[in-house]
């Protein structure tokens, strides 16, 4: 078994309750069944397999957590685990990486 070399990039669980971003690393190419990613990185090519899918992703950004960039997609109550165990795995790829506090988050702290 090969060692992950995202492993230590990757030292945080993921946390649906925080904030999320697309990594800068990372550039999405749309597609009809949902959308190509690449990550520079790690020179590795995946894909993301629902258009909503790429919604929630590239609406990380816009929202103050995981669950609400969920919601503002309007996926379904009952698909909301299958996308937090997608988005978990986005994040262990480095696809997805914790969003740094905006200025008003880092003074609220």
């Amino acid at each position: 078994m090969e060692p992950d070399r995202d492993a230590s990039s990757a030292g945080q669980a993921f946390d649906p309750a925080r904030g999320y971003r697309c990594s800068p690393s990372v550039a999405l190419r749309p597609e009809p069944f949902g959308a190509l990613v690449y990550h520079f990185g790690t020179r590795k090519l995946s894909f993301l397999k629902t258009p909503e899918l790429v919604e929630v992703v590239t609406g990380l950004e816009r929202h103050p957590d995981v669950h609400a960039a969920i919601e503002a997609a309007g996926v379904a109550t009952a698909q909301r685990p299958a996308y937090l165990r997608a988005l978990a795995g986005l994040a262990q790829a480095g696809t997805i990486e914790p969003r740094p506090p905006r200025n008003s988050e880092a003074e609220a702290q």
